[in-house]
């Protein structure tokens, strides 16, 4: 008998806790691969990150975090020297002490340092940042990549699995090219982003303050948002909600590639979600003649929406996770399944 076996009418009387998020409607607890190309930011972000869980903080300067989490951050690509160097330009707030650093680990010892972190703190939620894969990730050998990438993502995700309310976030290389759906995007076979529980993509232009986090998770929504990165490292939400910057993102990709006159007229349209007519946008915009024809080819690609006749609207973006803390419930001991006869 298969003591993983269960039926349906057991699993309906069950009473599951709702999930954790390390970061309410964008990091689930779990696995969380943080992918991006190199020298984009994405050690400014886990750091930033880390600061702000360890002391019960703001995630992305607008997101409330919650109680303050015990935090290890495995910085295997940076000294003590560099992190401080980043931890004075990021000037917190408060820089608590549950905020730890390992700078060095032997790749066979990786599983072993979170697992003995994350027992050690069992019941606190813990949260370890490993950064980055590649510094860890054992040679393939001869057999199959797939399977060898998916096991080590697997084993790597046993360890927070293993202790109810603990966290790995994760940070990744994107491949060098460029790729249609995000989660192609990630370096290696698809058996590493096929392991994790959530994978976000940061992109970036070189020398842009403004990025897009892209989401996708077995738990939380999937959703686009606009972030900032400020000249100290800080990165931040481009709005005050995470609606806001999922609406920031959808203007951002509207208007790429367009002319000044083109993005002006959809960027007003993006602060009207219940739609403006075209005289209103006249009277907004009297230095840009022939506003009809623009939106008429704003609507036909897709960058606006034309709501009714008359009536202009945005392109809503997918709506994302809001979480209240009285959500966030504690985890309840479940009645184990009763013995299924074949």
């Amino acid at each position: 008998m298969n003591a993983a076996r269960f039926d349906a009418a057991w699993l309906m009387r069950q009473q599951f806790p709702a999930v954790q998020y390390v970061v309410p409607g964008i990091v689930p607890e779990g696995m969380t691969l943080l992918v991006a190309a190199p020298k984009i930011g994405k050690s400014w972000m886990v750091l930033g990150l880390g600061v702000e869980l360890a002391r019960g903080g703001e995630a992305f300067g607008s997101i409330p975090i919650g109680a303050p989490r015990p935090v290890l951050y495995l910085a295997l690509e940076d000294g003590q020297r560099r992190l401080q160097d980043r931890l004075i330009r990021l000037a917190p707030k408060e820089i608590s002490a549950n905020l730890e650093f390992i700078t060095a680990v032997a790749t066979g010892e990786v599983l072993s340092t979170i697992q003995g972190f994350m027992q050690a703190q069992a019941g606190l939620n813990p949260v370890v940042i490993l950064d980055t894969l590649g510094k860890v990730m054992p040679p393939a050998g001869n057999g199959s990549q797939y399977g060898h990438d998916y096991k080590v993502l697997s084993d790597l995700k046993a360890t927070a699995d293993a202790v109810p309310g603990s966290s790995l976030v994760i940070v990744h290389h994107t491949r060098k090219m460029d790729a249609g759906d995000f989660l192609d995007a990630v370096s290696g076979t698809q058996g590493i982003a096929g392991a994790a529980d959530t994978v976000l993509l940061l992109k970036r232009e070189r020398n842009e303050k403004r990025a897009t986090l892209y989401v996708t998770s077995r738990d939380a929504a999937e959703g686009e948002y606009s972030l900032t990165m400020n000249e100290n490292g800080q990165w931040n939400l481009e709005g005050d909600s995470l609606a806001e910057a999922a609406q920031n993102a959808q203007t951002a990709k509207a208007t790429d590639g367009l002319g000044d006159r083109s993005a002006k007229l959809i960027e007003t349209i993006s602060r009207y979600p219940e739609g403006i007519k075209p005289a209103d946008l006249k009277l907004l915009h009297s230095d840009i003649s022939n506003v009809d024809e623009y939106l008429r080819r704003a609507s036909e690609s897709g960058r606006i929406l034309k709501l009714s006749r008359g009536l202009y609207g945005p392109v809503r973006s997918v709506s994302s996770v809001s979480l209240q803390p009285s959500e966030l419930t504690q985890l309840t001991e479940l009645t184990p399944p009763p013995e299924v006869n074949r």
